[in-house]
């Protein structure tokens, strides 16, 4: 497999870039946090996406953006690939929204971040964890597999040669082998259980059992039929009698119903004539209520102004009224409407006029405010006045300390630095003096204490030719010449430090006048603002003023309006009553008018009400002469019933009834008990048939599940060989994996460590490895150093990554080799032999190695570069590619 573009995104330090990597050996090199690692990154993100990070995918995405898109570009097996992936933020959640995977013709194409990552995992047979612990060697992980125990390093590396699998196929073996025996056992057990019950339902004699029941039932069916024959008769002679009785019951019920409406038409028919008369008396009632109504109706049409009492007056005057009464309610709204109106305007005019009252007052008031602040803002000028001319003596007095001084005000820090500088100098001269006066000194005292002692108290030798003794004349004379240099210069130096004095005092007084020249242009501009404040004030004070004059005026004219519309108001309310008045005149007109209607409809009820009754009395004597009608028919055919009984007929019908009904009922219990001995038998031969069944299920039954146990006990063998042949297949696959690792660890070894301490490294059958020194003392790898054990530990991984390469039936496709910061723990010795390491797997065949480093050996080792650089200004990471004439550069400078 190799990588051959990425581009990136917002991704991480990078806004947006686009690498193209090629074969061979390429270094990514930069400072420190330039985001080397993440190009890498990028790479494993965009094969595994989430579970390619250490994070999550809010790490991914560059500070400040809400998206990011990764797209790597590879060929694996001579086919060429190409995955496409973009995160977006949500709110506070981060999703992926597009993840493909297409080959270089489209046959293959893959859509959604587990389906890619599922094709990714089948196509190089290793996960995300397997690439980490085989092809890519993360940053600060270089120790991973010297770290890891011997059952965590042998489950990566099974897991890396597939070796697991076996393992995996191993367990489902054993699963099945244990799932087959609990199945058989089970089975077994069964299979004795049927067999017992077998043998139970043989012994029971079932078949004599069901013919003897049958014979009974045989029996009993006819002993049935018969009773069954003779309660048939019985129930024909019972069902003769009730036609019989019945016949005289429906005979006797119609008697007795024709004599019942015989004495209904009887009663009906005196009712009937009471009810004539009392009709015949509320018809001369209504006839007297009606004459009063007529009398009513007169009274009522004299206190009306109507000609006559007919509809048709009636519904005329109505109409003149309803016409009067909406010509008044037309005049009245335009009234209410009128007198609304001028409140309102009243009331809108009387509220402006105290509105423009209070807007008066206002400006009266802030005008008044204005007057206090323009003299406030006089006594302020006069204030400040008073401050510029203190500016001004104050700057005479300070301008005079100039007069007899050497500079002048702009001079005075010039004039200071430079006496400072003298004085410095002369500082040094005394120090100089002095230290020159202290040695003189010291010298005329060793001559002075010799000629004192006369001879040397070393040698002994006489000091009168001494050198010492001879320039002790010289020596007093210097001594004294120093002195008198020294006292000049404490003279000189006293003499600067009151002119140092005096010159911090000019800067002091010219930093002074510089602090009152600005104080005073403040103050001018202050006093100029005060005096146009003032008369920007006094404007807007008389301004107000007359403002508040003009709106009295509207205020008060306004008022003199609202009272002309409130006397309009008051006027238009006065008609409004008027007119109410007249509608209640109106109302009682129409009252009069419905009297009178009323009165002529309670005529017409009477009237009607008389006819009605006069044809209910001829109603009910048409309904009597009808009803003596029919009572002559009923009497007719009660006479004719009570001539067609037959005493001696009923009473033997009813002898012979009783006879039926008493047999019936005996055969009946019979029947019952012969019915409930049927079920039995019945019951007792479908046992015994169901018995017969379940003897036959049970023969099928053993016979299924003895071909059952014989099957099981086959599988279980097969699965118990299957069980060991998987784990005889992955001991002896494992044992020629450490014998190849174990030979390529060694081959690697010694390339890296070309030296006498060590002899060779073991490798056992759990991966526990161990490094021997050259007199066979054995060593944990967690006892060399720290740069022994990176060395050692990529030593392991590059003889991983080979023997995962060579396989152990032939090549197999790899990833590229990356390693990450590899040099972390080495010295410039080590480094010399990681360079050594990656030109091996060169050697070996590897296509591609990818390293991120900042170490000049391996930049000069490098095929390709690749440099990364950060801008500090907008914190984004760029990649660049150095071509072939640069690295030849590089090398001729590493060669230097």
């Amino acid at each position: 497999m190799r990588f051959d573009r990425v581009r990136l995104r917002n991704f991480k330090p990078y806004a947006d870039t686009d690498l193209r990597l090629s074969e061979g050996v390429t270094v990514i090199h930069g400072l420190n946090g330039s985001g080397k690692s993440s190009l890498l990154e990028a790479c494993f993100f965009a094969l595994y996406g989430s579970a390619g990070l250490d994070g999550t995918l809010e790490d991914v995405v560059t500070n400040g953006a809400d998206e990011t898109e990764v797209e790597l570009w590879f060929t694996h097996e001579g086919e060429s690939y190409h995955i496409h992936r973009e995160v977006k933020r949500y709110g506070d959640q981060i999703q992926t929204t597009t993840c493909t995977l297409e080959g270089n013709d489209g046959t293959v194409t893959r859509d959604g971040a587990t389906e890619v990552r599922s094709f990714v995992v089948d196509l190089l047979r290793m996960d995300a964890e397997a690439f980490v612990n085989c092809a890519y060697v993360r940053q600060g992980e270089v120790n991973k597999l010297i770290n890891a125990t011997p059952s965590g390093r042998q489950d990566m590396i099974d897991d890396l040669l597939q070796l697991g699998k076996l393992e995996e196929y191993r367990e489902r073996a054993a699963d099945a082998r244990l799932g087959v025996e609990d199945v058989l056992g089970e089975k077994r057990g069964a299979l004795s259980t049927v067999a017992d019950q077998l043998e139970e339902k043989e012994e029971a004699d079932l078949h004599d059992r069901l013919n003897g029941l049958q014979s009974d039932l045989k029996e009993l069916d006819a002993n049935v039929e018969r009773y069954e024959e003779q309660r048939s008769k019985a129930e024909s002679t019972r069902e003769e009698a009730r036609d019989v009785l019945d016949r005289y019951e429906e005979k006797r019920e119609e008697l007795e119903s024709v004599e019942a409406d015989i004495e209904e038409l009887e009663s009906a028919i005196r009712e009937g004539e009471a009810e004539r008369e009392e009709l015949a008396s509320t018809v001369g009632e209504t006839r007297d209520r009606l004459a009063t109504l007529r009398e009513k109706l007169s009274e009522r049409v004299a206190e009306t102004q109507l000609d006559e009492a007919s509809e048709a007056a009636i519904e005329e005057r109505r109409a003149e009224l309803d016409e009067r009464e909406a010509d008044l309610r037309a005049d009245r709204d335009e009234a209410r409407n009128e007198a609304t109106a001028f409140e309102n305007q009243s009331t809108n005019l009387a509220e402006r006029a105290d509105d423009d009252a209070k807007r008066a007052d206002e400006k009266r008031d802030e005008a008044g405010t204005l007057d206090d602040d323009v003299e406030s803002a006089r006594e302020t000028l006069s204030e400040r006045e008073d401050s510029l001319s203190e500016l001004d003596a104050e700057r005479e007095e300070l301008e005079a300390t100039f007069e007899d001084a050497p500079v002048g005000p702009g001079e005075a820090e010039s004039h200071r630095d430079g006496v400072r500088e003298e004085l410095d100098d002369l500082r040094d001269d005394v120090t100089e003096v002095t230290a020159s006066l202290s040695t003189a000194r010291a010298s005329v005292e060793e001559a002075e204490a010799l000629l004192e002692e006369g001879k040397c108290p070393e040698c002994g030798q006489p000091v009168d030719d001494s050198p010492h003794v001879d320039t002790l004349a010289e020596d007093r004379e210097r001594v004294s010449d120093l002195e008198d240099e020294l006292a000049d210069l404490r003279e000189r130096e006293s003499e600067l430090e009151s002119e140092l004095a005096r010159a911090e005092e000019l800067v002091e007084a010219g930093n002074r006048i510089g602090e009152l020249e600005s104080t005073r242009r403040l103050v001018e501009d202050g006093i100029e603002e005060k005096r146009a404040e003032i008369e920007e004030k006094r404007d807007r004070a008389e301004t107000l003023r007359e403002e508040a004059g003009e709106l009295d005026d509207r205020a008060e004219e306004k008022r003199e309006i609202a009272e002309r519309k409130a006397e309009q108001a008051e006027a238009a309310r006065d008609r409004v009553a008027e007119i109410d008045e007249e509608l209640e005149e109106l109302d009682a007109d129409r009252d009069r008018i419905d009297g009178v209607e009323s009165t002529r409809e309670a005529i017409a009820d009477a009237e009607t009400e008389i006819e009605r009754l006069e044809e209910r009395r001829s109603d009910l004597a048409d309904r009597n002469g009808e009803r003596r009608e029919f009572l002559a028919g009923k009497r007719d055919r009660r006479d004719e019933l009570r001539e067609g009984f037959d005493e001696d007929q009923v009473e033997t019908a009813r002898e012979r009834l009783s006879n039926a009904e008493s047999y019936i009922e005996q055969v009946s219990g019979t029947l019952e008990q012969l019915a409930e001995r049927r079920d039995e038998l019945t019951s007792a031969i479908g046992a015994v048939e169901r018995e017969l069944d379940e003897l036959e299920e049970l023969r099928e039954r053993h016979d299924d599940l003895a071909e059952r146990v014989a099957a099981l006990e086959s599988v279980h063998e097969e699965s118990e060989e299957l069980e060991a042949m998987y784990g005889d297949l992955r001991a002896e696959l494992r044992r020629r994996n450490v014998e190849s690792l174990e030979r390529m660890l060694n081959e690697t070894f010694d390339l890296v460590y070309a030296n006498d301490a060590y002899s060779h490294i073991e490798l056992d059958g759990e991966y526990a490895l161990t490094v021997y020194q050259k007199d066979g003392e054995p060593l944990d790898p967690e006892q060399l150093s720290g740069g022994e054990r990176a060395l050692f530990n990529l030593s392991l991984r590059c003889a991983i990554y080979r023997l995962l390469a060579e396989g152990i039936e032939g090549a197999a496709p790899t990833p590229p080799l990356i390693l990450d910061e590899p040099t972390v723990f080495l010295d410039s010795g080590h480094v010399s032999r990681l360079v050594d390491l990656v030109d091996e797997m060169r050697g070996f065949g590897v296509r591609q190695i990818l390293i991120v480093s900042h170490d000049d050996e391996l930049v000069g080792a490098a095929d390709d570069l690749v440099r990364v650089e950060k801008n500090p200004t907008t914190n984004r990471s760029s990649v660049e590619r150095t071509d072939e004439a640069s690295l030849a550069d590089l090398d001729a400078v590493a060669d230097d």
